[in-house]
Formats: C-alpha cells, sequence, structure tokens
C-alpha cells in the first residue's frame, strides 16, 4: 500500500523547471532510495513531499492526506532536509527538548531515549556550535524519530559521518524499517543505497525513473 503518492508533480522556479511532471508511488514500510547528481531535484522533491515548498503543479498526497489541501506539512513525519539547523549555544539535549516543547507529545524521557540511540550522550554539556558536523547530523535524526514518526524523509543522513558512524546509522535505519517505519532517503553512496534501499529511483533534470 503506497504512503506517499506523487502524480505530475511540477515545481518551477521563475521560468526554471526544477520537477517536471513527477509521479511515483512509496509504498510503506520499506526504504526507498533517491540518488541523482547535485541540482537533479532530490531535495526539492523532498521538499514538496513534506510540504516545505509550494508546488507549480500536480498533487502529493500523504497518508490519505494531500499537501497543501488537507494538511500545510506532512503528516507524522520526521525530517532531515540539508544541515540541520540548531541553538548553537544549547547543548544537543536542550536543543531538543526545547523543540519537543513546541508540539508538547513527548517529554525529557523520550529526548534522551532518542539521543542515545543515535550514539550521542544526553549528558553531555558541550554546546552544539562546538559539534562536528557528523555529530550535528546524529542530532538531526534524534530530533527526526524523537517523536516516533511514522515516515521518515532524510537528505542524505550519512554526510560527515566516520565509518563506526556509517555502519551505525545504516543498521539503526534497517532496525527502524523491521519496526514499520517507512524511509524516503537520498544520498551520493552507492553502498548506502545498496545496503538499505528496497527501492531505487534517479532524478535527472527534474525527471523521476524507478531503477529498482
Amino acid at each position: 500500500m503506497s504512503i506517499i503518492s506523487v502524480n505530475g508533480l511540477v515545481k518551477r522556479f521563475g521560468k526554471n523547471t526544477v520537477l517536471n511532471g513527477v509521479n511515483v508511488e512509496f509504498e510503506a514500510h520499506r526504504i526507498h532510495g533517491l540518488i541523482g547528481r547535485n541540482g537533479s531535484g532530490k531535495t526539492v522533491l523532498m521538499k514538496c513531499i513534506c510540504g516545505l515548498t509550494p508546488i507549480t503543479g500536480g498533487t502529493v498526497t500523504v497518508s490519505g492526506k494531500r499537501i497543501g489541501k488537507d494538511c500545510e506539512i506532512i503528516p507524522n513525519a520526521g525530517v532531515i532536509i540539508e544541515t540541520p539547523g540548531f541553538l548553537p549555544n544549547l547543548s544537543g539535549y536542550s536543543n531538543l527538548k526545547n523543540l519537543a516543547a513546541l508540539n508538547g507529545r513527548i517529554g525529557k524521557d523520550e529526548v534522551r531515549a532518542a539521543i542515545s540511540k543515535v550514539g550521542l550522550n544526553p549528558d553531555e554539556k558541550k554546546h552544539v556550535g562546538k559539534y562536528s558536523l557528523g555529530m550535528r547530523q546524529r542530532l538531526g535524526l534524534a530530533q527526526a524519530i524523537m517523536e516516533d514518526p511514522e515516515i521518515l524523509i532524510l537528505d542524505e543522513p550519512m554526510n560527515g559521518l566516520d565509518k563506526d558512524g556509517v555502519k551505525d546509522m545504516r543498521q539503526y535505519l534497517l532496525d527502524l524499517k523491521a519496526q514499520g517505519k517507512t524511509i524516503l532517503i537520498a544520498s551520493h553512496s552507492a553502498e548506502d543505497i545498496d545496503v538499505l534501499c528496497d527501492t531505487v529511483c534517479e532524478m535527472d533534470k527534474g525527471i523521476l525513473t524507478p531503477i529498482r
């Protein structure tokens, strides 16, 4: 059963067509990969699916709700698109605790558990401004998973991770799939795609083509 349905999606910025009639169905409880060169439209597609940028034409439906009509933002999803933004003068835990308070769905125990699951220490006092890129990526994933979403949209989640970090992240994403999560991941790493993904689509000049 498709949990994300994209039909005739067009996105233009001025006269520049970035997405040109994209049609794709992403089934629930699987990991779906997006590949393509920089500037091919992968990130824009993810933003359109999430409701983070308005579409020019076509439709995006997630969990039976049309984005931009039934809801403005993708429901029940954790999202990492581009480098996660955090307050640099606060610890990782303080950043996520403040974000969690905005929705009021979870408490400090769930925040601490999410930070631990991605290999960070919730008691670490270091400010996020002093984090490495890999630590920021881990914290971004912790933010994405902390409210136990049904869907994860992850744009280059392995950026900045060392070899052990990549191995840990891959296993964690496979564990999330086993728990029934649906994951859409964009990656430049052929190995990430081969290890993780049940389906693969390639974006080229705004056109999406299934290749597996």
